[in-house]
């Protein structure tokens, strides 16, 4: 995994580049605004990029969308010292892969950050959680059972119930044992779904799922 770094913290910044390159993680290169970012992400084309969300000269999150769109194939790891809502949510709609806490143990740091490779979304402890109640509330506040149905309408229904499963957070192997599908087959109606909705990453699907209600429909 290559990874580019984006903090305008030196201190914190330098402590993360060794965490990391002392467990065989490349560092591409590091940022400490929106535009060196940018810059970065074009001259290193990394496979990860670690962002603060606030920076000097605009936040991470509006780097974040330029990054996505410009190079949708990068995955953005949003970093922030507080669980504020509203960052977590406008990070899930700028494009960004997962959301940490820089507080977080060096281990679970680096084994979320690590499950990016096997297609998982690092998200701190609660803060899933917070994403499935917020579009949970969604949901209650408007009529979504038709939207819904004209949105699902795209997929097949096994397809619907492993957008289902992927709501609940499982991971690819416990989906495939639930619906007697390979994990590489599950990875790749995966890809269906979010070609099919036009969603960019699996936050955005657990995000999609909750907004329709879906991921409230777990199973025993």
């Amino acid at each position: 995994m290559r990874i580019l770094l984006v903090d305008d913290h030196p201190l914190f910044m330098d402590g993360l580049k060794d965490l990391l390159t002392a467990n065989d993680i490349e560092v591409t290169g590091t940022a400490t605004n929106i535009r060196d970012a940018v810059l970065k992400a074009r001259a290193t084309r990394p496979d990860v990029i670690l962002m603060d969300v606030q920076m000097p000269g605009g936040d991470g999150i509006e780097a974040a969308r330029l990054v996505k769109a410009e190079f949708p194939e990068i995955r953005i790891v949003m970093l922030t010292v507080s669980q504020n809502d509203k960052h977590l949510f406008e990070a899930i709609k700028a494009g960004a892969s997962g959301y940490l806490l820089k507080g977080l143990p060096k281990e679970q740091f680096l084994a979320l950050l690590t499950g990016l490779s096997q297609g998982e979304s690092p998200l701190s402890p609660g803060l899933a959680a917070k994403v499935l109640t917020e579009f949970a509330r969604l949901h209650q506040e408007r009529d979504l059972a038709d939207r819904a149905a004209d949105k699902t309408s795209l997929l097949s229904s096994q397809q619907v119930e492993i957008l289902k499963l992927v709501a609940q957070g499982l991971t690819y192997k416990k989906i495939g044992g639930i619906v007697y599908l390979s994990e590489a087959t599950v990875k790749y109606h995966m890809g269906e779904i979010m070609n099919r909705l036009h969603l960019e990453n699996r936050s955005q699907v657990i995000a999609f799922a909750a907004e329709l209600g879906l991921a409230a429909k777990r199973k025993k």
